[in-house]
């Protein structure tokens, strides 16, 4: 950074600069840029030194203490990073060193800076510029955890001269192909950096120095162990690289094998310890999860159609509260939100999944982040991994979590840096048990709380009468139904995720659905018992003592609406009845036709049947309309007899085809030969003849009496014109404002002239202002006309 010399106050007109000292500062430019850069050259190698030799002592617990830059401690200080957390504070030292670090510590602890302060020295001691290209790549399982190690990278780093971008999806492609080649560090997500590395010209990493990743289960997790190992193959192996998880699985295990060299393994627990390992009956290893110390938890039960009731009754009591809620799919996300948001619970309510365009998804996150006061975030897990959300006090689970390590990793959003935070999960009673056994083998005890049941507002009858008002809340409502189902089916411990046990029709009934979609992988044999508990009923009802087989049985084509707890039937249940509901029908036929075919396929039906008629002659017919019985009958007398015939009687009672040709021998015959057929041919022209000169007198006729007829009316209009205007004659009016009529010495000729047509041609055509519409085309006609009467 140069230094600027004392002010010499403005420039004076007239007075020749000074040439002398700009001569003495060029003689010693040189000189001085050789001493900065023998300066800056001493002072790398003194911290490479203290860094390979630095032991840290126990009471270590400020970065000052770190053998780090300057600029990186400017950075940390003005971003108010003092204090170092436990995993900050034993990772540290070892990343300094160059080695490779396999970190596991609990959410929200501080690993974002254990990976980012050795990414600014490691690049800053070994000299990095802008031309050496890339020399750092960090790699995120989600976007907006992406965005926010860019945020902190940004901040801590103000003082390096690095150049940094953040690569994600959803963003234009070529604009970051055009900076690319020109980053020094990159945080990227795994699906977007390897289209980059792969489709990309001149982008390269051979140079790579550090490679960070950060949540590496759960980039596993999300489907891309191939896309990692593509991208690892792009990688140099000669680089240092740090792995970062607050849960450590086998999978992690494996790809720590494949990409680390003799990693140090460093564990964080609660107190500053490694974590414990517990040994299962089936001699596998399981590690004992870590909670932060100032969490909350509990649980409660309650059924699947209680949970939107019970989640809205819990925002209605929390207004004053910032909660983030879970949820299994991203097309529960999107009811629930909605939904919510026309019943006005009193506080800003927000939704985030990964269906999301980025835009929305950034500004939704940064609006929740800055949202100091109270506030609601619906989410997927897209927001359960290493995302800080600022002040939230509560976290719900309306939906459980798939195993232990989705539950650590969506109670870690509160509780964060010793702060204080409580959580709440909903468990089914299906899933009690098995979840429950699942938390405790990893060392989580959860307590169990019960609501307030006589308190809670039910909002069934609200969600059924915004789905009959609005046909989007009714699709929404039929998708979250579905894909909730599917992530049950879904999950892999079967012994807590029971998707036959689920009450699916006082499901659908809670989000406000007339009746349950089929669901076809459901087992055979649950649905078959159904089927046949269901027979037994009608049977019993009808008085019919033998079983119905099924194809005789009836089928349900319409959900039929039922009675309240007092049995008395409401409006709602009469709408619902309706059989023709013509606004609701486009979104069924989303769904028969196969919206989304790619999602839901094979996992949706509704309750309808096509009856096919393999004997159109049989009773069946009878349920058929009159017109489509018709048509039936027409198509199959067309197929037997071929088309029908329409006969015509003469005069002598003698049948013929309609369009019957007569025999041509005969009928020339007939007309007295060839002459007579030849002049019966010149007879009917010259007629024809006759009626079109008729015709083209009449023609003439009524376009000269058009013709008067205006001219009468534009007198008129003249003369009312010039008595309204002080005595000013037509003819004056008619000079200044001339509106295109042909003066009546231009009028057609008479038929009697024969010198009309040469009159008209000696004559030179009038100056006239043509106007544009109906008069000038009347004009062309008449002028047309006199052409042609002149020939």
């Amino acid at each position: 950074m140069s230094t600027a010399g004392p002010s010499r106050g403005p420039h004076v007109v007239g007075r020749p600069p000074r040439s002398k000292p700009k001569t003495k500062s060029k003689q010693k430019l040189p000189h001085t840029k050789q001493v900065q850069k023998l300066a800056s050259k001493g002072r790398i190698d003194a911290l490479e030194k203290q860094a390979m030799e630095f032991i840290p002592a126990e009471d270590l617990q400020y970065f000052a203490d770190l053998p780090i830059s300057e600029a990186t401690k400017r950075g940390l200080k003005k971003s108010f990073f003092l204090t170092m957390t436990p995993i900050q504070s034993t990772s540290l030292p070892t990343s300094l060193k160059g080695k490779d670090v396999l970190g596991a510590a609990r959410t929200g602890s501080g690993k974002t800076l254990a990976f980012l302060v050795p990414v600014l020295e490691i690049l800053y001691r070994r000299k990095w510029g802008p031309m050496d290209g890339l020399g750092a790549l960090v790699i995120s399982p989600t976007r907006e955890l992406a965005i926010q190690i860019f945020d902190v990278l940004r901040s801590i780093g103000q003082y390096h001269s690095f150049s940094a971008g953040l690569v994600i999806g959803g963003k234009n492609l070529k604009d970051e192909r055009d900076r690319l080649s020109r980053m020094n560090i990159l945080v990227a997500t795994p699906g977007r950096l390897l289209q980059h590395m792969d489709q990309t010209v001149g982008f390269e990493a051979d140079g790579l120095q550090v490679l960070v990743l950060d949540e590496a289960d759960r980039i596993l997790d999300m489907g891309f162990k191939k896309t990692l190992s593509a991208l690892l193959s792009h990688l140099p192996k000669s680089r240092q690289t740090l792995l970062f998880s607050a849960t450590q699985t086998d999978s992690v295990a494996d790809l720590a094998r494949l990409s680390l060299k003799d990693p140090v393994h460093i564990g964080v627990g609660e107190a500053n310890a490694e974590t414990t390992t517990t040994k299962m009956a089936d001699d596998s290893t399981t590690s004992t999860l870590a909670l932060p110390a100032g969490l909350q938890q509990n649980y409660l039960v309650c059924p699947l159609d209680q949970k939107l009731s019970l989640l809205f009754f819990f925002i209605k009591t929390h207004l004053t509260s910032k909660t983030l809620v879970f949820l299994s799919s991203c097309k529960q996300v999107r009811f629930v939100f909605t939904a919510f948001c026309r019943m006005h619970p009193g506080i800003p309510l927000m939704h985030l999944h990964g269906k999301m365009k980025q835009t929305a998804r950034l500004e939704t996150y940064t609006k929740f982040t800055r949202a100091g006061g109270a506030a609601v975030l619906f989410a997927t897990d897209v927001a359960a991994r290493g995302l800080d959300f600022p002040g939230v006090e509560w976290v719900l689970q309306v939906d459980a979590p798939e195993d232990a390590e989705t539950y650590v990793h969506r109670v870690g959003r509160t509780a964060r840096y010793q702060s204080k935070g409580k959580a709440l999960m909903f468990l089914m009673p299906s899933e009690e048990e098995g979840m429950l056994a699942a938390l405790a083998k990893r060392g989580v005890e959860v307590p169990k709380t019960k609501a307030k049941g006589s308190k809670v507002t039910h909002v069934e009858n609200q969600l059924q009468n915004l789905a009959f008002q609005d046909p989007e809340i009714k699709y929404l409502g039929q998708r979250a139904f579905v894909s909730y189902l599917r992530s049950v089916y879904l999950h892999k411990d079967k012994a807590i995720f029971k998707v036959a046990e689920l009450p699916t029709d006082r499901f659908a009934e809670s989000l406000g659905l007339p009746g349950a979609p089929k669901i076809k992988f459901l087992s055979r044999e649950v649905a078959k018992q159904k089927k046949n508990k269901m027979k037994d009923l009608e049977s019993e009802e009808s008085g019919e003592d033998g079983e119905t087989s099924e194809e005789e049985g009836p089928r349900k084509e319409e959900v039929q609406a039922k009675p309240n707890k007092n049995g008395v039937r409401t409006k709602y249940d009469r709408m619902f009845e309706r059989r023709n509901q013509n606004v609701l029908s486009e979104h069924y036929a989303k769904l028969l036709d196969g919206a989304d075919a790619a999602e839901d396929e094979d996992f949706i039906t509704l309750k309808r049947a096509d009856h096919e008629l393999d004997n159109p002659d049989a009773d069946t017919t009878a349920d058929i309309s009159k017109r489509k019985q018709r048509m039936g009958r027409a198509k199959r007398a067309i197929m037997e007899g071929g088309l029908g015939h329409k006969l015509v009687f003469d005069d002598e009672g003698l049948p013929h085809e309609m369009y019957e040709m007569e025999d041509g021998g005969e009928w020339i015959d007939g007309h007295g030969g060839i002459a007579g057929v030849k002049a019966a041919g010149d007879k009917f022209a010259e007629g024809e003849r006759g009626k079109m000169k008729e015709a083209t007198v009449l023609d003439r006729e009524e376009a000269k009496e058009k013709k008067r007829e205006k001219k009468r009316r534009r007198k008129e209009r003249e003369r009312e014109e010039a008595g309204m205007g002080g005595g000013k004659s037509a003819v004056a009016m008619g000079a200044e404002e001339d509106d295109g009529y042909v003066s009546p010495e231009f009028d057609l000729p008479s038929e009697d002239s024969d010198d009309a047509g040469q009159e008209l041609w000696a004559r030179p055509p009038p100056e006239k202002r043509r106007k544009t519409g109906t008069e000038t085309l009347e004009e062309d006609e008449e002028l047309a006309l006199r052409l042609l009467r002149g020939k």
